[in-house]
């Protein structure tokens, strides 16, 4: 079987000392992040904080578990 893999947007926030967070949530398109951006921005940010809208693999992707069991069994 194909694995199916779906791109997801997250914006992630950057603050002046380097530091990053991600939000919690996410957007099925760019459209909708950028969108979310444009709302942010209407607001000035203090200087130094950026904020973009970052691509990465959806949590609802059917990639399986690469990783072997635990059996409990010592080796």
């Amino acid at each position: 079987m194909t694995p199916n893999l779906a791109i997801v947007w997250y914006l992630v926030v950057a603050g002046p000392q380097g530091g990053l967070t991600t939000m919690p949530d996410f957007f099925d398109t760019r459209e909708e992040c950028k969108a979310a951006i444009t709302e942010y921005q209407k607001e000035p940010a203090p200087p130094g904080w950026s904020i973009n809208c970052i691509p990465s693999a959806s949590p609802y992707s059917d990639e399986g578990d690469e990783g072997g069991t635990d059996d409990g069994s010592a080796g």
